[in-house]
C-alpha cells in the first residue's frame, strides 16, 4: 500500500479493492467498501463505509475531492441506506454521494449532492450543483437541475453516448495514472 493513500478497516472490515482499480494519492478508503474492476477514485476523495456498506461497480469513476458515505440504521424509521454505485457511473469533482443508489450509466455532476434514499436510474443525470433531497428518484434518461433538484428535460441518445465516452476516457486515464505512479514507485521517486 502506498503511503499517500489511506486504506483502513473499521470494526474489523477492510475495504476490498480490485487490483485493476486506480486509487489516486490523497484518497481515504475506510471500512465496508468494495471497489470493482477498472474503477478510478481520483485525488483526495473520501469513501467511508463505517455506518453501512459502499459498493462501486466496474468502470465507474469518482472524481477529485468527492465524498462517498452511507447512512446508519435509525431505529423505528429505517434500516439505513448503503451506497450502491453501479457500473459505468460518472461522478464529477467535489460531489457528495450519501446513502443512495446510482444505477448503471448514471451521472452526478460537479459539486452535486445526492442524499439518503435517493435513486438515480440508468442513463439519468443530476446536473452540476444539483441537490437531490432525501428519497427522490430521477427516472431513466432524465436530467434534473437545481437546489432542490427538479426535472429539466429528457436526455437524447447523443448525450448518453457522450456520457459513455466519458466513462471510457476515465478508464484509460486511470490506467495511465496508475502506470505512472507504479513506475515512479518502482524507480524510487516516491
Amino acid at each position: 500500500m502506498r503511503s499517500d493513500v489511506t486504506i483502513a478497516p473499521f470494526k474489523g472490515i477492510w475495504p476490498r479493492i480490485h487490483e485493476s482499480a486506480f486509487i489516486a494519492p490523497g484518497c481515504r478508503i475506510i471500512g465496508n467498501v468494495e471497489i470493482g474492476p477498472d474503477v478510478s477514485i481520483w485525488y483526495n476523495c473520501v469513501i467511508r463505509g463505517d455506518a453501512n456498506s459502499i459498493r462501486i461497480g466496474a468502470r465507474s469513476n469518482i472524481q477529485d475531492g468527492s465524498v462517498v458515505h452511507c447512512d446508519s440504521p435509525k431505529p423505528g424509521m429505517h434500516d439505513g441506506f448503503p451506497t450502491v454505485i453501479g457500473e459505468d457511473v460518472l461522478i464529477g469533482h467535489m460531489a457528495m454521494v450519501h446513502g443512495c443508489t446510482l444505477m448503471d450509466r448514471s451521472f452526478v455532476g460537479l459539486g452535486a449532492i445526492v442524499m439518503d434514499g435517493c435513486v438515480v436510474e440508468e442513463d439519468a443525470m443530476l446536473a452540476a450543483g444539483g441537490l437531490l433531497s432525501p428519497g427522490k428518484r430521477i427516472p431513466s434518461r432524465q436530467m434534473w437541475i437545481g437546489q432542490p433538484a427538479r426535472y429539466a428535460r429528457e436526455l437524447d441518445d447523443a448525450q448518453l453516448i457522450d456520457m459513455q465516452r466519458g466513462v471510457a476516457a476515465y478508464v484509460r486515464n486511470g490506467r495511465e495514472h496508475k502506470a505512472a505512479l507504479d513506475d515512479m514507485l518502482l524507480h524510487g521517486a516516491a
